[in-house]
């Protein structure tokens, strides 16, 4: 099974341009890199993490003061290649030895037991007693989340199929139907952009989650309730840069879902007035809105930070500018593995589903420390601190680029 775009041959350390920030959909201006921009993994310039002792690694153009061209950064880049290669082909062993379950089975399920319990979720709000009234929310929310965040971001990098035809059904279901966005530009930002430029100043920096001039209070815990708001409204500016014909159904998908939602509202939970229904939609959709900001910012912002022409290969990139969480079950079933304990692993091979990750994650783990590479891991609420203390300098000015000499 290939595991990028389809490409088998990508497996043997060529150039990826990667695999949208996480949905409900936010990130992204929906324009293309500037004129110019290097290509994912196509800087000779490499970076070291931190306690890593440098090295007098020279670019590909330096030369010594002799005038002898220098070899060393060609001489790094194909050991990186290498690296790439050597780890893509221990995982895809892993890939071709797991059943069809393992590889989409069971993330398909955990979706479908979500549409389940749809059912029970409004039937709940029909209650007058605030334990059923509340078990709805609860419910309702879990299950918007799981569809919007874990269905919508497997859909992007067509990890929930291997057929690219089922892929964009899927991906126009869960990204405009479910979260009321635009396939094609959450695709494209998310898997063109984020992916291909982790880390990158300007491009996949995860700057479109930073609001300065909010403070570090509002922004963590008030703001990120009007994501369900903000999602739509971000979507409709964002229908501009694509087609009319791909407008057209995005608008179609984002207004059946927005009112079916409504309707069952009114129709089957007993809503008496349209307020009270677009309030509780207002909740529902903002339930874990909550740690999904925060899991956008945490596992990237605060990591090294490269300029575009100043980056290091992809297997330094990801490991170097992405972070993994603790497992916890309502995350790891609402958002996936992929955006909570395994987001390094999501990085290296975005094609794979959340559970093949999980399944992956140690072999990962094990060959980035057994290279001496960087595999970064801290607790939630380590983050939390970290941001809070830390708020001007990382989410309000821009974050300094890092310059290191090389890698030993």
């Amino acid at each position: 099974m290939p595991l990028e775009d389809g490409d088998p041959a990508r497996w043997r350390g060529q150039q990826v341009n990667g695999e949208v920030s996480c949905t409900p959909w936010l990130g992204g201006t929906g324009e293309p890199p500037p004129r110019g921009t290097p290509a994912p993994d196509g800087s000779g310039t490499e970076a070291m993490a931190e306690g890593w002792e440098p090295g007098p690694v020279l670019g590909d153009g330096d030369v010594t003061p002799g005038g002898a061209p220098q070899q060393a950064g060609q001489e790094l880049g194909r050991h990186e290649e290498a690296l790439m290669a050597e780890l893509s082909e221990l995982v895809q062993k892993v890939v071709k030895s797991s059943s069809w379950w393992e590889r989409h089975g069971m993330d398909i399920s955990i979706l479908a037991c979500s549409f389940l319990l749809l059912p029970a979720g409004f039937l709940c709000l029909r209650s007058a007693q605030a334990i059923p009234f509340l078990a709805g929310v609860l419910t309702l929310g879990v299950v918007h989340h799981t569809l919007t965040v874990k269905g919508s971001h497997l859909a992007s990098h067509n990890a929930l199929t291997e057929s690219k035809s089922w892929g964009k059904v899927w991906a126009i279901f869960f990204i405009e139907l479910c979260s009321a966005f635009t396939a094609e530009q959450a695709t494209y930002n998310h898997v063109k952009i984020h992916h291909g430029y982790t880390n990158v100043i300007g491009l996949g920096d995860s700057s479109t989650w930073k609001l300065p001039f909010l403070n570090r209070y509002i922004y963590m815990f008030i703001a990120p309730l009007a994501v369900p708001i903000i999602t739509p409204l971000v979507a409709l500016d964002l229908l501009r840069n694509v087609e009319w014909k791909a407008a057209l159904r995005t608008l179609c998908c984002m207004f059946l879902g927005l009112y079916c939602h409504y309707w069952l509202l009114l129709h089957v939970s007993g809503f008496q007035s349209p307020w009270s229904a677009l309030l509780c939609m207002l909740l529902t959709r903002s339930l874990l809105a909550h740690p999904y900001i925060h899991v956008n910012i945490f596992q990237h912002i605060g990591l090294p930070m490269f300029a575009a022409d100043r980056k290091p290969k992809r297997i330094h990139l990801m490991s170097l500018g992405v972070l993994n969480l603790p497992r916890n079950a309502l995350l790891d079933w609402s958002f996936g593995h992929s955006l909570i304990s395994c987001h390094v692993e999501h990085h290296l091979f975005p094609g794979l589903s959340d559970n093949m990750c999980l399944k992956i994650k140690p072999i990962v783990s094990q060959y980035l420390k057994q290279k001496k590479l960087p595999y970064n891991e801290d607790t939630y609420i380590s983050r939390l601190r970290l941001f809070l203390q830390r708020y001007e300098e990382l989410m309000v000015h821009a974050p300094p680029i890092t310059e290191l000499v090389g890698i030993q």
